[in-house]
């Protein structure tokens, strides 16, 4: 702890272990508002079959130690370490805490393959125990190793990258993991905030192979002599980072995707709904559309491919799509559903343009309309959620390149949400928010003062 004037102040980093780079961001508390972040790549993609994605544990060991031994040397006084990463993958560890297998990232494909018998592993747990998971969770994965015979041999535990972060720096042996995390792999039961035994016992798996589990921002030991806090969720902590007023803010994120959150005192159920844990009795409501920001690149593919036909090679159409948008659309506007990849729950849902006459059908039209299409999607999950919480939100905010680039669907999404949007003031979210998990798990704030409930 740093005293001015009889005040104590802290530092905090945050490490999120990504699937494409790995940040850290350091939070001040004398200088709140101060964005210390950076990133590197990941690179530690492996090659494997078309349907794997798997990653190198030893490799995002490294390079995430480095990038962190680098911030430690740069900010001595940093007093407690926050990590987070990517969700619902998952790695294989032995009895000496190291990994004995790839990390299976959330990409991964074998949870839609085949096993003998004709089902899938997703298709199983749909069907025999009522369990929607989708391919890439741990338990999916998981669940295709056994029924084929690959878990290692000398395999004790199981956890994600950011678990297994912890654990190399803390000199863990068995991972101790957040519920957030757990969570994500499909063995926890959010509404009862622990561990869903029965299904594991049904499954074969035995109650010691699961990673222990905890509601809390705990600590798991320590790295150079520094705190080292169990690993929270990306989206959870993304949603801690891009927000102060927590109770009173809806986030939404464009990028790849699309998400609405907004935080939750009460575990909720509703379509397209999931209900995240966050901390005991805490949760995040999250609803996710699948194209998301995909679906503006799709329409700009789509005129760069006649573009290309007439041996225009080199027009940048994001610019023409933002001209033909200033020049305004029709007032009668074309309808469009930009499901064009479905939803969690549906798959097979298909996107469609509606309403078409021969004033409207123009290129400004359906980019308008696709512009709105992408919004209503989230606004119709936020609606579900408002319903759950009944709660009145007054502050917007929004992150994700697909959002923050384009200030078109920034006027969008205010219109809609009926609120002012203000964009999050922190490139590295994730990482942010795992540096302020660090205070609490620390000691240093409550939980509720975290989350802005104090």
């Amino acid at each position: 702890l740093i005293q001015k004037n009889g005040v104590s102040y802290m530092k905090t980093i945050g490490i999120d272990i990504g699937t494409t780079s790995i940040s850290a961001s350091v939070i001040d508390t004398e200088y709140p508002e101060r964005d210390d972040s950076c990133n590197i790549p990941n690179g530690s993609f492996i090659r494997g079959e078309e349907w794997e994605s798997l990653q190198d544990p030893a490799q995002i060991v490294f390079k995430a130690k480095q990038l962190l031994d680098r911030q430690l040397d740069s900010h001595p006084d940093i007093c407690a370490v926050g990590l987070t990463g990517q969700m619902h993958g998952m790695l294989y560890t032995d009895e000496n805490g190291q990994h004995i297998s790839p990390l299976y990232t959330w990409q991964d494909g074998r949870g839609n393959r085949k096993l003998p018998g004709g089902k899938t592993a997703c298709e199983i747990l749909q069907e025999e125990y009522g369990r929607k998971i989708h391919t890439g969770y741990g338990l999916a994965t998981h669940l295709w190793h056994m029924r084929s015979g690959l878990v290692p041999e000398a395999a004790v535990s199981f956890c994600t990258a950011a678990d297994y972060f912890g654990m190399c720096l803390t000199g863990r042996k068995l991972p101790l993991i957040h519920s957030s995390m757990a969570a994500s792999m499909g063995v926890y039961d959010a509404a009862l905030q622990e561990v869903d035994l029965p299904l594991l016992k049904t499954l074969g798996l035995s109650e010691s192979f699961y990673p222990a589990v905890t509601p809390d921002f705990a600590g798991i030991g320590s790295y150079r002599g520094i705190p080292v806090c169990t690993a929270l969720g990306d989206n959870q902590a993304s949603f801690l980072g891009s927000v102060e007023a927590a109770p009173d803010t809806v986030l939404l994120n464009m990028g790849t995707g699309g998400q609405v959150s907004v935080l939750s005192e009460a575990f909720s159920r509703a379509e397209g709904i999931e209900a995240r844990p966050v901390c005991r009795g805490f949760y995040l409501l999250a609803g996710s559309s699948l194209c998301g920001g995909r679906a503006y690149a799709l329409l700009k593919d789509f005129f760069r491919s006649y573009a290309e036909a007439m041996g225009i090679t080199d027009a940048d159409h994001y610019s023409v799509m933002n001209a033909l948008l200033e020049k305004g659309a029709p007032k009668d506007r074309l309808k469009v559903s930009t499901l064009f990849a479905g939803t969690r729950e549906n798959p097979r849902l298909r996107g469609s343009v509606e309403n078409i006459s021969t004033e409207n059908f123009t290129p400004a039209a359906l980019i308008d309309g696709v512009l709105d299409g992408m919004t209503d999607e989230l606004y119709q999950l936020f609606l579900k959620m408002k319903h759950c919480t009944g709660r009145e939100y007054t502050v917007l905010k929004a992150s994700g390149n697909g959002v923050r680039k384009n200030k078109w669907l920034q006027q969008k999404v205010s219109e809609r949400f009926g609120l002012p949007l203000s964009l999050t003031a922190y490139g590295e979210e994730a990482a942010r928010g795992a540096a302020k998990t660090a205070l609490a798990a620390a000691g240093f704030i409550t939980p509720s003062a975290l989350l802005g409930m104090e």
